[in-house]
């Protein structure tokens, strides 16, 4: 109580405009004090008024008060100042801007330290008093102070919303449960908000396993990272080995495999590290929701935890957790180099075969969907040739070995053991993995399909024909009417389509897509699958002047 009483002197030699205790006090003729210097800029700060005006009880006076030091003021402050108490920051007593004010006090209001939830008032440390001291008051419900109090009050009866009506869901009074929400499911506030608790502490557990199961998958990325890095250097060492062996000739095509593989290092590496940058955020965000959760279920009042709740945000869908697959990525490099080097003479004969180092992706990744639009396809868009070392004779090429013709006189094209003896088809150059896009311009009946590089080559057996054994997938274009082979069996597709076609490929996902390309995309036949080796497009062109072409998509 004695500390109370220094409180009250101390606020009543405090400035009400610097609010800070009185330097050189004055009194004017109204009984109010100020600072000299405060009162005399108050009153300056008006362009030669001819009344002069109290900031606090706005009394007028005419012509302005002659100001003299109040001696016992002066004397007052000097001793506060000698027992060591100063005022107290303002901010710690009286009510700014952001702060709830005291309903009850007077004047400049003080702090609130809790709102009442009986009352529907808030207080300060002096005015709550009552509640700690009246057996009555000492029964109502004291909450952090609140700004809201007045959401509490029905609109319509004001009365205390202590209702909550769930056929329309929102807080209502006991008037309005009788009256307009008559019948309707309804129950207390306290029992809601209960439901509504237990919901919350479900949505919690399930933020924080997902919480957990990221944390495993950033570490899953950090292994598959230095497993990319040991991958990438081993078929660095085992290349170089190999070009070691060839002529100076070759030294070239040893360098520019290097500059690939390093190239592909960097970028599934990095890949990965922008996967696991997105779980990471994904992780931050699922503590920010979780601390918004925590903070909810903290709040003691009841309404305003069901105010609050609806605004939540629900929880979105969780991305499929990491899945470790065997690494693949640079395997296919070293086999693909020691090809090479065991039909050196041949590729010496014949114009340089890229070795491709499209490599696999790191199948440890994310699940990656389809593409949804054109432009969502166009940027996985393959460059790709047609092979003149596998083309049938009857099928003239053009355009770059983009585009073949059915021919009724026989192509003079060399020897070659990869050709097409029979079936009037052809394979890309480039093998695909990954994934890939490409467009075909179909003219007649043309076959469009995928194959691996050893599907047989010599005769009319169904091992040569593409969709007619299990090493090659083909969508039949007869006139816009289409049918899917794969290993002998035949699948109608029933969709309009058109001229072009469009394929997309997942290798690791062992996705096989075709589409017909107009204005906008029309699935014609998706097949999911397991791919064992690398694929090749493939066209195959069976009426005599049809053609097919491959797309310039770049």
């Amino acid at each position: 109580m004695a500390q109370k009483g220094v409180q009250l002197d101390r606020e009543t030699i405090s400035c009400s405009i610097c609010l800070d205790l009185l330097k050189d006090p004055v009194t004017i003729p109204c009984g109010h004090s100020y600072c000299m210097n405060c009162i005399k800029g108050f009153w300056d700060e008006g362009d030669e008024k001819e009344m002069y005006s109290c900031p606090q009880c706005r009394q007028s006076f005419t012509p302005r008060p002659v100001l003299v030091k109040s001696t016992m003021l002066a004397d007052l402050v000097e001793q506060l100042k000698k027992t060591g108490l100063q005022a107290a920051p303002a901010d710690l007593c009286y009510a700014g801007a952001e702060d709830v004010a005291c309903d009850v006090c007077t004047g400049r209001k003080l702090k609130a330290i809790k709102s009442c939830l009986i009352c529907l008032v808030s207080y300060c440390e002096k005015h709550l008093q009552l509640h700690y001291d009246v057996a009555q008051l000492k029964k109502h419900k004291l909450v952090e102070p609140s700004k809201k109090l007045q959401e509490n009050v029905c609109s319509r009866h004001d009365e205390v919303m202590k209702m909550f009506c769930r056929t329309d869901q929102q807080l209502i009074c006991y008037l309005c449960s009788v009256d307009e929400h008559k019948g309707h499911d309804t129950v207390s506030a306290a029992a809601e908000r209960a439901e509504r608790q237990r919901e919350l502490e479900g949505s919690r557990q399930t933020i924080q396993q997902r919480i957990q199961d990221r944390e495993k998958d950033v570490k899953l990325l950090q292994q598959q990272a230095e497993a990319i890095d040991l991958s990438a250097d081993k078929a660095v060492e085992d290349s170089e080995k190999i070009f070691t062996e060839l002529i100076r000739l070759l030294e070239k095509r040893s360098s520019d495999v290097k500059q690939q593989v390093r190239s592909q290092q960097k970028s599934e590496a990095s890949r990965v590290k922008e996967l696991q940058e997105e779980l990471e955020q994904e992780i931050t965000e699922l503590k920010r929701k979780d601390a918004e959760l925590k903070k909810l279920s903290h709040t003691e009042d009841h309404n305003q935890f069901l105010h609050n709740y609806p605004s939540l945000s629900p929880l979105s869908q969780s991305t499929s957790s990491i899945q470790i697959r065997p690494l693949s990525c640079f395997e296919d490099v070293t086999a693909a180099v020691s090809e090479v080097r065991d039909k050196l003479q041949d590729v010496l004969r014949e114009e340089w075969t890229n070795v491709s180092l499209t490599g696999t992706e790191v199948d440890v990744l994310l699940p990656q969907p389809e593409p949804k639009t054109r432009a969502g396809f166009l940027k996985y868009s393959r460059e790709i040739t047609l092979d003149p070392n596998t083309v049938n004779t009857q099928l003239l090429l053009s355009e770059g070995n983009r585009k073949v013709t059915l021919m009724r006189q026989q192509q003079s094209y060399s020897s070659h053991p990869d050709r097409f003896t029979d079936w009037p088809q052809v394979l890309s150059r480039e093998s695909l993995t990954g994934r890939c896009y490409w467009e075909v311009e179909t003219r007649g009946r043309v076959v469009v399909a995928v194959a691996y590089k050893n599907i047989s080559r010599a005769g009319w057996s169904d091992e040569c024909g593409f969709g007619r054994n299990d090493k090659s997938w083909a969508l039949d274009c007869t006139n816009h009417i289409y049918t899917f082979w794969s290993n002998k069996v035949q699948t109608p597709v029933s969709r309009p389509g058109s001229s072009r076609v469009g394929v997309y490929l997942d290798h690791s996902a062992g996705i096989l897509s075709f589409y017909s390309v107009s204005g906008t995309m029309t699935l014609l036949h998706r097949v999911q699958t397991t791919f064992t080796q690398p694929l090749y497009a493939g066209l195959m062109v069976c009426g005599y002047g049809d053609s097919a072409e491959l797309c310039k998509l770049k």
